[in-house]
């Protein structure tokens, strides 16, 4: 593939800095970029000459997501396979980073939505900062969280993950080092400071990188005086339950005590979202707990399938409407209601899927891996 000025490539000796490059649509990820970013990754893993990578987003976002209403736009003009071909790509590199043999370090600054995160999360070192602003939105757009998400989420601490992947509540930068969603907090003025040092330093050892990080590093950086955070055992208590109609139940229990803004939010959040989307988002989260990230995203790929082929719903198409094009943010969908999105419904989800032409995603065989990678398998 030529190379595409979507993804820009600094080098400075034996590091690589890939730089994000659409900023008006928020580094939003195309099939060009997975696609570049996909063959450099393959690339730098056998090249002796490139130690360490840095990952950074151009302007004010480091990536608000995949480029979903491209997807749609694709998959109306022809079949639900050119989808599936992003996708696969996609995956693929969320595998990829998720088991490199050098370090990824991401600098995480502005907007780190969905597909954003799967191009970050995975790797080893995940720098956020005063202005990070992190979700995985999809629940509201009738999809699920991908790219990954089944296994990052569903090891943050109790039932955190639950609650951030159905809500799509966002998280700031002192949140997401607390959960370990990121590995260091550095104040947004040194972060120029961090990546001299880092080229200067010019190493693939991890320890030397996260000792250089640690310098510039704010260790506790504050919570906001509202943070999600303090409601940690509140969310364990609700988002710890079987269902999504129980969760919700056990939400207003919680109103009936004591009714704030939060609370409030956290059900209105699951009441606009796709009840789909919410039933297989939680059992998606649910399963990633005892899996790696391999078998997480060949589920995740089945599952996006499921949704892209919209035989059993459409609320993926209808979400991308409603939000992302005509964006009147009155998604109607179908089925309406929670109690309408049956148990046969949501196992088809996880089935492979019946079609001559489709296989599930082939992971790229992995050798030599650290320990830090061969723990996530």
């Amino acid at each position: 593939m030529a190379p595409t000025n979507q993804v820009l490539i600094k080098e400075s000796s034996n590091v690589r800095t890939l730089i994000l490059n659409r900023p008006k649509q928020l580094n939003a990820l195309s099939l060009e970029m997975v696609s570049r970013l996909l063959e450099v990754f393959h690339a730098y893993e056998e090249d002796p000459n490139v130690k360490l990578i840095i990952m950074k987003g151009e302007g004010r976002a480091f990536c608000a997501g995949g480029d979903v209403a491209s997807v749609v736009n694709d998959i109306s003009k022809g079949s639900w396979k050119v989808g599936a071909d992003f996708f696969s790509k996609e995956f693929t590199l969320n595998y990829l980073m998720a088991t490199y043999t050098k370090p990824q370090v991401s600098f995480l600054r502005g907007i780190v939505m969905g597909g954003g995160a799967g191009v970050s999360i995975h790797g080893r070192f995940r720098v956020v900062t005063d202005n990070t602003v992190f979700a995985m939105p999809e629940t509201a757009l009738g999809l699920f969280p991908d790219v990954g998400a089944s296994y990052y989420l569903s090891r943050l601490p109790g039932f955190f993950g639950e609650y951030v992947g159905l809500t799509g509540a966002r998280l700031d930068g002192a949140e997401m080092l607390a959960c370990g969603l990121a590995t260091h907090f550095v104040p947004l003025e040194k972060l120029s400071l961090l990546e001299d040092a880092l080229c200067k330093a010019n190493t693939g050892d991890p320890t030397i990188i996260s000792n250089i990080i640690n310098e510039f590093s704010n260790k506790n950086p504050k919570f906001k005086e509202k943070s999600q955070y303090f409601r940690l055992k509140t969310i364990d208590r609700c988002f710890s339950r079987r269902t999504v109609e129980e969760i919700i139940s056990a939400l207003q229990k919680e109103a009936d005590k004591n009714m704030d803004d939060w609370i409030s939010w956290t059900i209105e959040s699951l009441k606009k979202a796709s009840p789909t989307s919410l039933k297989i988002s939680l059992r998606s989260i649910r399963e990633g707990r005892l899996e790696g990230v391999g078998q997480c995203l060949i589920r995740e790929y089945r599952m996006v399938c499921t949704v892209m082929r919209g035989e059993v719903s459409r609320d993926f198409f209808e979400g991308c409407r409603a939000l992302l094009l005509d964006k009147d943010k009155n998604p109607k969908w179908k089925p309406s209601k929670l109690e309408f999105v049956s148990k046969d419904m949501v196992d088809r989800y996880f089935a492979a899927l019946d079609d001559k032409e489709w296989e599930d995603l082939k992971l790229p065989a992995r050798s030599n891996l650290p320990s830090y990678a061969i723990s996530k398998l």
